[in-house]
């Protein structure tokens, strides 16, 4: 391709707008995409950016303005029209059948297009095969519902390279992937844009964006800000675009050595669960943070799990503040104040078409009941009013739906529901996951001022420099045991890949 082609837009919008009832979602929206280039859409949530997407790829119709595609006015009036335009859209949120194989869930769109009486399921399981040796290590026979998030994600990421596509938008495709997987995307993302491919990628981390973009385009309250070559602007330029101010510090200040105190909250004795973990012992102290490392199936969640007695037949020893725990089912961890956050907060963490209200007070029923065992409408209200001006939650009034919440609120919320049990010890998983840098920012001041008032705090991450960021100790999980432990100058990335992929090498010898 010369340079002149690649230079030229093979997507232009021109003029967007969008609203929703009173709400304006685009502004007179511009955006340019080239040939060949892999394009950042960046901004906070509710900037625009999912919008913008779901209008180009047919979701949704624009009240005014253009869409070009090589140079042609198009209405695209359905993601089946943009998909025959080769477009191709891989959403955040997963929409897979749980119920079917793999490859059914990849060739879906031909399958239902086929006029075939009978479905040759080997066939299409040895073409999945092809696609997904590119990805990683999933069965095309297994059925949806028994794969990880991680791995339905790597499935959504197959479909669409089953496309013929011209435009492919990835909507934070890595936000369930491990440092790994999403090295593998990057490296078929710079194949795809090389073969001519034009890539839309959307993402709340800056050093994806600078490690593998070629522009980066920034929304703000549903307009264009500005577009900027990646090569000649920095992270702290996007960011400031992004929220209009200037975030000093993504993540708080440490506990200081001398203030760490010799008071152990948390204490877990050989830990064994004996398909998926075994012998996991650790101590967390009174105002530290505790990072989980390690691959997607190296067991971080499932030991979380086992302690708060959510999944599995665990044995071993768990005590609080020095008092060994009789827990038989997850109700008996609640009632200890052990608590957990999913990491799949919409799944099992939220109930999205319910209130703020009713959600944070999910967790324990009676506390906002009268003694007839009645919800007590103003009781729950006052609750989750005293626990979002806690968390600087923002919302219109605490009986709308959590579904209108932008990411970063709807993890504050999942976060007030735990909070209302009182918990002496919160267990959070991926705490930040698809949220934008701003609300990062508060989680992550959130997390740090937990610790301060003595809640034991554990989090499980797969990015590498928010656990480096926020703990101030970090456990290496490789194959259901603790690898080894990072802190001050050795908690570094390289230091914590190596023990989640290679081992304690004393512990390899024993």
């Amino acid at each position: 391709m010369s340079a002149d082609a690649a230079q030229e837009p093979i997507l232009k919008i021109t003029g967007l707008v969008k609203s929703f009832g009173p709400i304006r979602a685009l502004r007179g929206v511009d955006f340019e995409l080239r040939r060949g280039e892999i394009h950042a859409l960046a901004g906070e949530n509710g900037a625009g950016k999912s919008t913008l997407m779901n209008v180009i790829d047919g979701i949704l119709a624009p009240d005014s303005g253009t869409i070009e595609l090589d140079g042609q006015v198009v209405t695209i009036k359905s993601p089946a029209m943009a998909q025959k335009l080769g477009i191709g859209f891989v959403h955040q949120e997963i929409a897979l059948c749980p119920d079917v194989s793999v490859a059914e869930n990849i060739f879906m769109a031909t399958t239902n297009s086929s006029r075939a009486p009978l479905m040759n399921y080997a066939a299409l399981q040895a073409r999945a095969a092809d696609i997904l040796r590119r990805l990683g290590d999933i069965d095309p026979a297994a059925m949806v519902r028994t794969l990880s998030i991680s791995q339905q994600q790597l499935v959504e990421i197959a479909k669409a390279l089953t496309l013929d596509c011209r435009v492919l938008i990835l909507d934070e495709p890595t936000a369930a992937l491990t440092e790994r997987e999403a090295k593998v995307l990057f490296e078929i993302m710079h194949k795809l844009a090389a073969q001519g491919i034009s890539i839309i990628y959307i993402t709340h981390r800056m050093a994806e964006i600078f490690a593998n973009c070629d522009r980066v385009t920034v929304f703000r309250d549903g307009q264009y800000i500005t577009t900027m070559n990646v090569a000649e602007t920095s992270p702290g330029a996007v960011v400031s675009a992004m929220v209009g101010r200037v975030i000093d510090e993504l993540y708080p200040v440490k506990q200081r050595p001398e203030d760490r105190s010799d008071e152990i909250i948390l204490d877990v004795r050989a830990l064994t669960e004996a398909s998926r973990f075994r012998d996991i012992s650790f101590a967390l102290s009174k105002g530290e943070i505790l990072g989980l490392a390690g691959l997607i199936g190296a067991g971080r969640s499932e030991i979380v799990k086992g302690i708060c007695r959510l999944e599995g037949e665990v044995t071993g020893e768990v005590r609080l503040a020095g008092r060994l725990l009789a827990l038989r089912h997850h109700g008996d961890s609640i009632a200890e104040g052990l608590v957990y956050l999913s990491e799949d907060r919409k799944g099992d963490g939220l109930f999205l078409d319910m209130s703020i209200a009713s959600n944070v007070s999910a967790l324990r029923l009676r506390q906002v009941a009268s003694a007839a065992g009645i919800i007590d409408d103003g009781r729950e209200a006052a609750q989750a009013q005293r626990l979002g001006a806690r968390l600087n939650l923002k919302y219109g009034h605490v009986g709308q739906p959590v579904s209108a919440l932008s990411g970063g609120n709807q993890q504050k919320v999942a976060i007030a529901k735990m909070l209302s049990v009182d918990p002496k010890v919160i267990f959070l998983d991926e705490p930040t996951r698809g949220v934008d840098v701003g609300a990062k920012a508060e989680i992550h001041r959130i997390i740090r001022d937990l610790a301060s008032r003595g809640v034991g705090v554990v989090v499980i991450s797969s990015e590498l420099p928010e656990l480096i960021g926020v703990c101030d100790r970090v456990l290496v999980i490789r194959e259901g045991r603790i690898a080894g432990e990072v802190s001050g100058e050795d908690m570094t990335e390289d230091r914590i890949i190596y023990l989640a992929s290679v081992g304690n090498d004393q512990q390899q010898v024993a």
